[in-house]
């Protein structure tokens, strides 16, 4: 994922606006998330309604006051606006944790050509691979809100490290009476897919296997 940045500057939306400028900063950011590439601009009316409905979904996501470990999700704000001034005026009241790319780089237009952003806004959603999610969920988020992002998780086989154990504890009691059903539903187990295809008859070799793997 980072190396859709590579070579470039990415800045946080934090009052120092600290730049990531480094591979190593990049991939800690990014790597094994899903990554939002929000296209929009201060200066377009329905991208100054859908602001407040994208921020309060990130929020929801990421933010430990509603959650209790923020979701393997990035954002970054591809800006189509005319102006720095108006980017910065459009960015000021967004998350912190979102990204944006410094206003003269021209890969915030070459973005926009290589996924085809034909209106704004436009939420483009990427696999930790890479790959293309879906090229605009912006109508999905105004839909579903939160609720969506375990979709996409769940599609993208995005291991989700808040239903994992931790590792310094050898019978940790689980934090709900839901987490190993949440655990077994979106934790990401090849030998387990594989499993699913056989016949009837190895069923029980198969759930003794995945099992084992908690």
């Amino acid at each position: 994922m980072a190396s859709l940045f590579s070579g470039r500057v990415l800045i946080r939306n934090n009052s120092d606006q600290d730049e990531l400028d480094t591979e190593a900063e990049l991939s800690r950011r990014l790597e094994n998330r899903l990554l939002l590439l929000f296209f929009g601009a201060g200066s377009c009316p329905e991208c100054q309604a859908f602001a407040p409905i994208l921020r309060d979904f990130f929020v929801r996501l990421t933010d430990e006051f509603y959650v209790l470990r923020a979701a393997q999700l990035a954002l970054v704000y591809v800006s189509q606006d005319p102006t720095e001034e108006q980017q910065d005026l459009f960015l000021r009241d967004m998350p912190k944790k979102w990204l944006f790319l410094p206003f003269e780089d021209d890969l915030r237009r070459d973005l926009g050509r290589q996924f085809s952003v034909e209106r704004l806004p436009a939420v483009v959603v990427l696999k930790p691979s890479g790959d293309v999610l879906t090229l605009d969920a912006a109508d999905e988020i105004r839909r579903l809100g939160p609720a969506c992002f375990a979709n996409w998780q769940e599609a993208a086989e995005v291991l989700d490290r808040s239903f994992l154990q931790p590792e310094d504890l050898d019978d940790p009691a689980p934090r709900s009476l839901t987490e190993p059903l949440r655990r077994c539903k979106y934790r990401v187990d090849p030998a387990a897919r594989g499993a699913r295809g056989r016949g009837r008859g190895q069923e029980g070799e198969a759930e003794g296997e995945a099992a084992g793997l908690f």
